[in-house]
């Protein structure tokens, strides 16, 4: 299906990619072209360690370029699909169009080391108990908190309202980021998700992804995958101790408040859920 695009059909997709690419990723997959036979599946990998990478690579093969009668969540059939002279183009352009300061690198570590773990622990929970969209659960991970590196750029005093959030009891992120700055980074990344293509399910996800309580007190009757994206979020968010990294808590006041309604739609024990840490944490990932 390879297809050569133009150079305006690239700057198009790239325009709407605020997240620049990690630098090391960048390196891990300039050497990989350099190679004289370069590999896709790990051409593949590499790029599914990235926010950025990976929202260029899906809002490509999902444009209405290629007018795919199905849209396309798996990174690694998108690359498959796009071949390495597309491939080729994005990463050269987004090489291009990300010049960052070494402060701007070292604040968005956090995010980019959080980001890939839970997408990890995503997919490995969505395998573990049977769900067949790994692909996606992997995607809704990897892209759930993609409105915080915009907000942290938008707005100085961000992290401080984001780690004051989770180390409250009374976990009220959403409201505490609309109180100071007339927005949350959970409707900014539905918007970014969803200029990206992403599954109309992960949009809705994303956008209410820290009003869980509302999603299962408001769910739509027959809407069971909705409600079992969230509860694998939630618990992959728990697992790989998004509170500690991104929020600086000790204790996961959010995953105090939602873990009945995640735990009992997916019908697992306590026990179970211990299971399902444990397998991760054997795969080496959600090891915080």
């Amino acid at each position: 299906m390879s297809t050569e695009i133009t150079e305006s059909q690239l700057n198009r997709i790239l325009q709407g990619i605020t997240i620049p690419p990690q630098p090391q990723v960048m390196v891990d997959l300039h050497m990989e072209q350099a190679m004289p036979d370069p590999d896709l599946n790990r051409i593949a990998s590499i790029i599914s360690r990235d926010v950025g990478l990976s929202a260029a690579i899906l809002k490509l093969i999902n444009s209405s370029y290629y007018g795919l009668p199905r849209k396309v969540s798996s990174i690694k059939q998108a690359v498959m699909m796009l071949g390495i002279s597309s491939i080729s183009n994005i990463i050269n352009g987004l090489s291009i169009k990300s010049q960052l300061s070494d402060d701007s690198i070292q604040s968005l570590h956090d995010f980019w080391d959080n980001a890939m773990d839970v997408a990890a622990v995503s997919a490995s929970i969505a395998q573990q108990i049977g769900f067949r969209f790994q692909d996606e659960c992997y995607s809704l991970g990897l892209f759930h908190n993609a409105g915080i590196p915009l907000m942290m750029m938008r707005f100085k005093d961000y992290n401080d309202v984001l780690e004051e959030s989770y180390q409250d009891p009374n976990f009220e992120l959403t409201n505490n980021e609309n109180q100071h700055f007339k927005t949350n980074h959970s409707v900014v990344g539905y918007y970014l998700s969803k200029s990206w293509v992403l599954p109309k399910s992960s949009c809705h996800v994303i956008a209410h992804h820290h009003r869980t309580e509302q999603l299962f007190q408001e769910r739509i009757a027959g809407d069971k995958s909705t409600l079992t994206f969230s509860s694998i979020l939630k618990m992959a968010e728990h697992i790989s101790g998004t509170y500690k990294i991104i929020g600086k808590a000790q204790i996961d006041y959010e995953w105090d408040k939602i873990s009945e309604y995640a735990l009992e739609h997916l019908e697992l024990t306590q026990y179970d859920f211990e299971g399902i840490v444990e397998a991760c944490h054997e795969q080496g990932i959600g090891l915080g």
